[in-house]
């Protein structure tokens, strides 16, 4: 998740404050999908770097069969390099966008922020790939320079990226009971049948607007249909909200006490609860998808 300039004063100042040492969760068992999906976000975080980083999505998008292409981009003398690949689908379905950064900051080892979400992404790619959508065609994009300021997201709607039915991101995947779903309208065809998703999958779901910055903006400012999806404690919501307001709580959530700082490493990650949530999130696309019908 990126940090408004005018924000990042005050809330370096309240994370350094609050900051302490979150427990680790424990490891899934080896072989399962809870597992597969850890060591994707094992193998992103322990790049040094964002090249190093870019190489293990790379590694991961080929292992899975797809045809991915670097698209390289300068913005407002930043450059970086997005990832892009075609999942599944017929080419003149309308395109169904699924993404998530897999930049860091400098501090920690971005795995909660954002391999957690760049893995997810990954499965469901693997996942859609070997079981096609009915009515939409699949794709999915992998972020460049989140933290600079979405840099590598807007590149790609100013390029003429193809405009998309949907964009979903996924940023801060890394525990909990609740299933935080940024959605502009609350009764959208996506937000019901997320909700329909999670209480199959006997999971929370939070649903609103207020929600920190990250790369669906790009696509909101553009007028484009995006929502993004993170998973957190329930009780983290409020907290998390209030300090990206610049009015930190008593007691720091617990995702503020991990990302962008040097907890933020692949111990910290409930991989069991992540695949819980990963299972809602398909079911609910694949239900999304029905509904075009």
């Amino acid at each position: 998740m990126s940090i408004r300039p005018t924000t990042l004063a005050l809330l370096g100042l309240a994370l350094a404050a609050c900051a302490h040492a979150p427990a680790d969760m424990p490891a899934p068992p080896p072989g399962s999908l809870a597992d597969a999906w850890r060591q994707d976000v094992a193998a992103i975080s322990a790049a040094d770097d964002g090249d190093g980083r870019r190489q293990a999505v790379e590694r991961r998008l080929s292992a899975i069969g797809l045809d991915w292409r670097p698209a390289p981009f300068v913005r407002e003398d930043e450059r970086g390099t997005n990832l892009l690949a075609p999942v599944a689908g017929a080419a003149d379905a309308p395109l169904l966008l699924l993404g998530a950064h897999f930049d860091r900051v400098d501090t920690g080892r971005g795995a909660t922020d954002n391999a957690s979400g760049t893995a997810v992404v990954l499965a469901l790619a693997e996942r859609l790939r070997e079981r096609p959508l009915a009515r939409h065609r699949v794709a999915v994009a992998l972020w460049d320079l989140e933290e600079r300021g979405l840099v590598g997201a807007h590149a790609y709607v100013e390029q003429a990226g193809e405009r998309p039915a949907l964009y979903v991101n996924f940023d801060v995947f890394g525990w909990g009971d609740t299933i935080w779903m940024m959605s502009p309208e609350a009764e959208s065809a996506i937000a019901r049948a997320t909700r329909d998703g999670a209480r199959a999958a006997g999971i929370g779901l939070s649903v609103g607007e207020q929600y920190p910055p990250t790369d669906h903006q790009a696509f909101l400012k553009a007028g484009w249909p995006a929502v993004s999806y993170s998973l957190v404690g329930a009780s983290e919501i409020e907290g998390i909200l209030s300090m990206y307001a610049g009015k930190p709580p008593a007691t720091a959530p617990r995702v503020m006490d991990v990302i962008h700082s040097q907890h933020d490493t692949v111990e910290k990650v409930d991989a069991e609860a992540a695949a819980r949530a990963l299972d809602a999130i398909e079911d609910a696309l694949r239900r999304w998808d029905a509904m075009a019908g």
